[in-house]
Order: C-alpha cells, then sequence, then structure tokens
C-alpha cells in the first residue's frame, strides 16, 4: 500500500489491524500494563516482550533438572548436552546461514572479543580496523582493548567512517572508499549491521565484497539486526557475526548470544581460537583428552556447556519465528514503519513542533526522531500516558514498532497522545 492512500483515523488504523496477517501474534505476548491497559511498547530494539510460551520452556527445564538432576542432561526430554543445536536450523534461517555456521552461547561483546582472537590477527603492517562513527560504545570499547593488548594505539589502528557534515547518516561509498584506501593495512571490518542510533541499515553485501578485496577479514555485530531485517550472511561471504537474542529475538534480559561463522573456517585444525571443552567433538568430549579435538562446525567457538535456563526462552521465541518466516515478519515491519512515519508528519502539521525523522530510508524496524523545540518533558509524559520508548540526548525518540505484537491501531493512538502531550506542554 502506499504512503499516499493512508490515512490519521482510528477507523483506518483498525482496517489495516484487520487486514494483517500478523495481528493475531499479538496475543502469544505478555504487555506491561500503566492505567490499567496494555502499553504502546516500542522499544523492542531494547527488550523484546515475553512470548507466552517462554513460560514452557523455562518450566520444562526446571522440571527435568528437580527430577533427573544430572541425568538431565542426557535424559531429559531436550537432553542438555545438545540443547543449543536445536537453534541452529531455525537460526540459520533468520541469519541466512547454514546450520553447521551458527551456534548459540555466551552474551554478546564476549563472542566478538572470541570472534576475533580468531580473526583479528594484526601485522605490524595489516593492522588496522574499520567501524562507522560512534558505534555502540560495547563495540568502541571492545575494538579499543584489541588494539592496546596486540600493542597498537586506537588512533593509528581504529578508522571511524564519518557522516558527512549536516547528515544524520553513512553514505555506503564512504566506507568503500575508505576500505579502498585503506587497502592492505586493513585487517578487519567490523560495522554494525544496522545502527542503533539512527536505526539504518548498512549494505552488508557490498562492504563484505569490499572488505575481503583488500584482502581483509569482515565481520558483523547484528544486535539490531537479527529478526529485524533480511540477512544473507553465507552468501554474502561474511567471515563472522554476532548477535544479541533478547531485541527482536524476543528472548529475555541478557539472554544467550549466537554466532555466525562462515563455513571455510570451520574444521581448521590451525585457526588462531580460544578453546574449551564443549568446543571438543561430542564423540571424545568425555574421554577427556589432554588435546583439543575441535567440532566441524561453529560450535567449535563453545567455551563451556550452555546456559539451558537461558538458551530455554531462546528456543521458545525462535519456534515462533519459525512459525511465521521473515519474509511475513519483514512484509509487516516495512508496512507498519512506513504508517508511523505518514502518523508523524500528520501530527506534525498540526502542531507548531518540528519532528525530523534521521533514520534513512535503507532502515529496518526503528524510527528515531529529533522533536525540536522539545524536551525530556514530552518523553515522560508519553511514558505516563501509556507509550513505552526510548530517549537519547539531546532530544531524540527512538520507535521500533515490532511487527509482532505492535498494531497499526497503536501507530494511530500514539500519534494521538503525542500531539496532546505537546499541545498540553
Amino acid at each position: 500500500m502506499e504512503v499516499l492512500t493512508y490515512q490519521n483515523t482510528l477507523a483506518y488504523a483498525q482496517q489495516l489491524d484487520a487486514e494483517d496477517p500478523l495481528a493475531k501474534y499479538r496475543n502469544e505476548f505478555h504487555y506491561p500494563q500503566i492505567n490499567g491497559k496494555d502499553v504502546i511498547y516500542f522499544t523492542g530494539n531494547s527488550l523484546g516482550l515475553q512470548p507466552k510460551c517462554t513460560q514452557r520452556f523455562v518450566d520444562d527445564v526446571m522440571k527435568d533438572w528437580r527430577e533427573l538432576a544430572v541425568e538431565g542432561h542426557f535424559y531429559a526430554e531436550k537432553p542438555w548436552w545438545d540443547y543449543h543445536e536445536r537453534l541452529a536450523e531455525g537460526l540459520g534461517k533468520v541469519v541466512g546461514a547454514r546450520p553447521e555456521e551458527i551456534s548459540v552461547m555466551n552474551t554478546l561483546t564476549v563472542n566478538l572479543h572470541l570472534l576475533m582472537v580468531s580473526f583479528y590477527r594484526p601485522t605490524q603492517k595489516r593492522f588496522k580496523i574499520l567501524c562507522e562513527e560512534k558505534a555502540f560504545p560495547s563495540d568502541q570499547y571492545m575494538l579499543q582493548s584489541q588494539v592496546r593488548f596486540h600493542g597498537f594505539a586506537p588512533n593509528d589502528a581504529i578508522i571511524e567512517v564519518k557522516k558527512r557534515e549536516g547528515e544524520h547518516f553513512w553514505r555506503t561509498e564512504d566506507v568503500l572508499k575508505a576500505i579502498e584506501e585503506a587497502g592492505d593495512e586493513l585487517a578487519l571490518v567490523l560495522i554494525g549491521g544496522v545502527n542503533y542510533y539512527n536505526g539504518q541499515i548498512f549494505d552488508m553485501k557490498e562492504i563484505t565484497k569490499a572488505g575481503k578485496s583488500v584482502g581483509a577479514f569482515v565481520g558483523w555485530d547484528l544486535a539490531h539486526a537479527v529478526g529485524n531485517i533480511e540477512l544473507n550472511l553465507h552468501d554474502w561471504n561474511a567471515d563472522f557475526a554476532a548477535w544479541c537474542s533478547y531485541k527482536y529475538m524476543n528472548s529475555g534480559p541478557g539472554n544467550a548470544s549466537g554466532i555466525f561463522v562462515h563455513e571455510r573456517h570451520l574444521g581448521k585444525k590451525d585457526i588462531p581460537r580460544f578453546e574449551g571443552w564443549w568446543g571438543t567433538k561430542k564423540e571424545t568430549r568425555f574421554l577427556m583428552q589432554p588435546e583439543f579435538d575441535a567440532i566441524e562446525t561453529a560450535d567449535a567457538w563453545q567455551l563451556s556447556n550452555p546456559p539451558i535456563l537461558s538458551v530455554a526462552p531462546y528456543l521458545a521465541s525462535l519456534e515462533l519465528f519459525d512459525e511465521v518466516g521473515m519474509t511475513a515478519l519483514i512484509e509487516k515491519q516495512k508496512k507498519i514503519v512506513s504508517y508511523l512515519e505518514f502518523v508523524l508528519h500528520e501530527i506534525d502539521k498540526e502542531v507548531e513542533s518540528t519532528f525530523e525523522i534521521i533514520t534513512p530510508k535503507d532502515r529496518g524496524c526503528q524510527l528515531s526522531v529529533f522533536l525540536h523545540g522539545e524536551g525530556r518533558a514530552l518523553f515522560d509524559y508519553l511514558m505516563k500516558n501509556g507509550v513505552i520508548t526510548d530517549w537519547r540526548e539531546p532530544n531524540v525518540i527512538r520507535l521500533a514498532p515490532a511487527p509482532f505484537y505492535c498494531s497499526f491501531t497503536d501507530m494511530y493512538t500514539f500519534g494521538q497522545i503525542l500531539k496532546q502531550g505537546i499541545l498540553e506542554k
């Protein structure tokens, strides 16, 4: 449906919901309540809502622990020793990878550090890392500490691709130019696939191709991309990627991270890697041999047995993703974000404030909006009136209408609350 046909009316929003094939999935999630009503939830880009099926998956693990104790590793209905393997096929569909290229372990920054052991191997000539300007702070700290660990100064080793003066987004041609200029000094390209602040999708296919062409490894932080946009990591030829599971993947706070390692790196005995016993082949793991015997999948990067109580909610959510499919989720994502954009422009015409959407058209499930002339008081008003959104200084709100549980009526109602908050100022 074209934006020009949209209407900023309750009846029209309700009509869109009636036509939405995913509308029924709203009932599969728990909602916080404010003033006795379900909230309008815009922060799935920070923490997804809890799927109702999660409790059953966690209860099953607790029951097995209670009744089987240590024997649950092998005799639970879903034995713990290979529990994480149940996520590989479903995650492969979400990120565009083969099951053997996927593993689930640890948390995001831990996994990025572990993957950099393998894929940041600097020499005196090739030692530079390219990232986006003002990457998520955890990535900045990680990159700085990695280059210092290898004896380099961050100012010398880290190339930050900047936005152009007066613009709020990165241009692909600027990223490609920076890669070309770094040339044989470039050891690694590591960028957030979807920027956390402005919601921009980077051209991962072209950037990966450019990085590989100069001999660098290329990896992606997919914290804001997984479960949100179309990904084809295997076909794009990325070396590695990692992501958290608690944003659009709805697995619960601080939960287990997923990793991707391209198949060309699997089964190699000479690859640098921090190793632990859960990365050894299952056939030899309990022989307690003195030498590491790597699994010939991405599981070789595991260190310890997985945290089952963290992985269980991930598996619960992933079953919903498998049922719906990324194609349907992305189709609704594009439509609901487009309708939200329309509503914002319509409200902007009715109030004296000026909204500036700084998210480019290459976007996922997020609009970042400058509220010119407004301050923190407007954000507080939204929160008190049942809209959970995210505030970033100085006056930006991030709105992420996740397609699983946000409705078109939510978008209309949010617009009315936003207008009232401005008019009552």
